[in-house]
């Protein structure tokens, strides 16, 4: 980590940029990576544990009695799940659903771009470090809720109780392709549902086009945006140097303090934007800051999804 900027109230850091320029270094590369995610897989457990039994899955007692569909079996899930009788009349092994099991496929991204490394000491962490911990956390609830679970570009969903640590498996090895500051141009199944976290610092046009490709089918989805408090309050003041995450530009401001107006206004803008981006498409915006506990945000989206991805 290298710092970009400091005052006598607040210092952040960010991604090192000389470690990381380059025509293949975009973002956390793949030792960062995997250096952070074994702390980052306990505090996702510890998150879905908490959030767990607020979250409500499809299931019902009483009204499973009705068989729904065979389904073609995911990988990672429990064999016992597996038909016999009906895989045996094929070279496929399949499940079956009953009416109330009848899982939806959730499709996961979290941006680990340049931006995502930023944290200053007014947080409790990184934003990447909470955009992962959230993600994983949230698979494993919906998991649990007897929905499917994959990252998107990553791995096909899927139902299996060691989630959180296939999915970490599966952005270590993914290398580079984890590291855009957009998810993947593809559009999702019908009836899928997008779960995107990122800070969406980036340009709300792409992120609409982008929007726009995902749900050509009619998918669903959710974008939670990670904000560090000080890109809320700016709190700068005196001379202050900011440093680009994603090239070695400086800005050296003389007063900080005189721009903060400035700022906050060009901030709410870019929000209404990203809203907009997201609403075009029937996705919803929600928004936490890395000072608050990474439980807050998991319940609070938990229930929206649960909902039906209404805002919350």
């Amino acid at each position: 980590m290298a710092e970009v900027a400091a005052t006598p109230a607040v210092s952040t850091e960010a991604f090192d940029v000389s470690a990381r320029l380059g025509p293949s270094a975009r973002g956390v590369d793949a030792a960062e990576l995997a250096s952070r995610l074994p702390d980052i897989v306990i505090r996702a457990r510890e998150v879905a544990a908490t959030v767990v039994h607020g979250a409500h899955g499809r299931r019902r007692a009483g009204t499973g009695e009705n068989f729904w569909q065979f389904r073609p079996f995911g990988a990672g899930e429990a064999a016992h799940r597996i038909d016999w009788r009906r895989s045996a009349r094929d070279d496929r092994l399949f499940v079956r659903e009953r009416e109330w099991e009848a899982a939806h496929s959730y499709f996961l991204w979290m941006d680990c771009s340049p931006s995502m490394g930023f944290v200053s000491s007014l947080a409790m962490e990184p934003k990447l470090d909470r955009a992962l911990t959230l993600g994983l956390a949230l698979a494993d609830v919906l998991m649990r809720g007897g929905e499917r679970v994959g990252l998107l570009g990553l791995t096909h969903p899927m139902s299996t109780r060691d989630i959180i640590e296939r999915l970490a498996q599966a952005l270590v090895a993914a290398g580079g392709a984890a590291r855009g500051e957009l998810p993947e141009a593809a559009a999702l199944p019908g009836g899928a549902k997008a779960l995107l976290i990122s800070d969406f610092l980036c340009d709300p046009q792409a992120l609409s086009e982008r929007l726009t490709t995902l749900a050509g089918n009619g998918a669903a989805g959710a974008l939670l945006m990670i904000a560090d408090p000080v890109e809320e309050t700016f709190p700068f003041e005196g001379e202050t140097i900011f440093l680009d995450t994603d090239s070695r530009a400086q800005l050296r401001a003389g007063r900080a303090q005189s721009w903060r107006d400035a700022y906050v206004e060009r901030l709410a803008r870019h929000r209404d934007e990203i809203a907009k981006a997201a609403a075009d498409v029937g996705f919803s915006l929600h928004i936490h800051r890395t000072d608050r506990p990474a439980a807050e945000a998991a319940l609070s989206l938990s229930f929206a999804l649960a909902s039906g991805l209404e805002r919350v």
